[in-house]
């Protein structure tokens, strides 16, 4: 049942990307910015979210077994470097590798900090993040500084790259030497028709020149689902999150367990760094990670704990980053797309007996959609901060359904119930 649960998410998912979808179709005809719904801006909301998706599984693997994950932020630092270290001198797939390895050595650390010495789960977090920052930065001094195209902030150029997926027959991919047709790529240009073209722009945009690291990182979603609502092992670390004293009586493992379950956690995290320093660029940079491991903690508790709605969660931050970076014209269709989410969800907050945030839904969609009538250019700050204006109103009307582990967070000492 716990599985069909998950998938029940999974169908979720679905439609409510088809209702977005809906939606970008409307403004896309409105207001006649094409490149909202295109195949380009999927491929870029894909490239953006796939850390930020990482990083949510992390937290999410991790808050199942229990302990609270603070420094994926950290983690994912560490990610970056020894990603960018690791293509620099071995290939771009050595360095996501490398990148792995040492996030699960992270992972590891958190994990014998919190379940070995008790250590509050916050504290060892942000213990991390500030050890990363600034063991990175005195490794670069040693190994990058006076390397060509090196230096105290930076790795030289990774080596290699990687494969990318086209569907052949749909989106133009090859078979062989020779070039098939591009049937969702004709559909997508019909503009003047509804829904049809940015459904063929969807489509196109997950199925054409996608990484395939990008790839692998989403066929984690379903398969997280799988291991951890399927299986025995599933069953027991999530045990560990909600009641360890219960399944410690039942002879489950919890310590074993939740070592290795942050070492995946601290892996996802290490993926995600690499991500950015080896797929999303080619090189380590300082500060690259941005706080998105922050974001990817948020996306877990935005998608309930579960890896579908952690799946949502990253392509809603991802998105609006995407529509910036194609073309900032575009933008001011975002103000348009706000109004009628937040239309949309106050009237189910309505069916909700929630009056005042419905009030307060209707409020904010007003105020987006006079906005999108009255200014000419939308600020930049105002893009970069609707990811988060969103959440925070989906977790204010939402709190009541979000369920998090029980034993999240909290200390346990093995046989203490004993």
């Amino acid at each position: 049942m716990k599985f069909l649960q998950t998938f029940s998410v999974a169908r979720r998912t679905i439609f409510l990307s088809l209702g977005f979808m809906m939606v970008l179709s409307v403004v896309r005809l409105i207001t006649n910015a094409n490149d909202i719904t295109s195949s380009g801006t999927i491929s870029s909301t894909l490239r953006v979210a796939t850390p930020i998706l990482l990083a949510g599984l992390a937290g999410l693997w991790a808050e199942r077994v229990g302990i609270v994950n603070i420094g994926i932020e950290g983690m994912m630092i560490i990610g970056t470097w020894f990603g960018g270290y690791g293509a620099w001198k071995w290939g771009s797939w050595a360095g996501i590798a490398l990148a792995i390895f040492a996030g699960s050595l992270v992972g590891l650390l958190h994990a014998l900090a919190t379940v070995r010495f008790n250590v509050n789960h916050v504290v060892s977090g942000i213990a991390i993040n500030i050890l990363a920052a600034g063991a990175t930065e005195y490794l670069s001094i040693i190994f990058f500084k006076g390397q060509k195209g090196g230096g105290e902030s930076q790795s030289p150029t990774g080596k290699g790259g990687y494969g990318e997926f086209d569907m052949p027959f749909l989106t133009g991919g090859r078979v062989g030497s020779w070039r098939s047709p591009d049937i969702l790529g004709w559909i997508e240009r019909k503009h003047d028709l509804p829904l049809l073209p940015d459904l063929a722009g969807f489509a196109r945009g997950l199925l054409s020149d996608v990484y395939v690291p990008t790839l692998l990182a989403i066929a984690l979603v379903p398969l997280t689902g799988y291991i951890l609502w399927r299986t025995r092992f599933g069953l027991r670390l999530r045990s560990s999150g909600e009641s360890p004293q219960a399944g410690e009586s039942l002879g489950v493992p919890i310590n074993r367990l939740r070592y290795q379950a942050m070492a995946v956690s601290g892996g996802l995290a290490g993926f995600a760094g690499a991500y950015l320093s080896c797929v999303f660029t080619s090189t380590y940079r300082q500060g690259q990670t941005g706080g998105q491991g922050y974001i990817g903690l948020a996306t877990t508790i935005f998608g309930n704990w579960n890896p579908f709605g952690v799946l949502r969660g990253a392509i809603l931050f991802g998105f609006p980053t995407a529509l910036k970076f194609r073309d900032e014209k575009n933008v001011p269709a975002l103000l348009l797309v706000v109004a009628i989410v937040l239309v949309v969800v106050a009237i189910i907050s309505f069916t909700r007996q929630k009056q005042i945030l419905a009030m307060g839904l209707l409020f904010g969609s007003a105020l987006s959609a006079t906005t999108y009538f009255l200014v000419d250019e939308v600020p930049q700050e105002f893009v970069a901060a609707t990811p988060y204006i969103v959440t925070i109103l989906v977790l204010v009307g939402a709190q009541q359904q979000l369920r998090p582990p029980a034993h999240a967070g909290a200390a346990y000492r093995a046989g203490e119930n004993h």
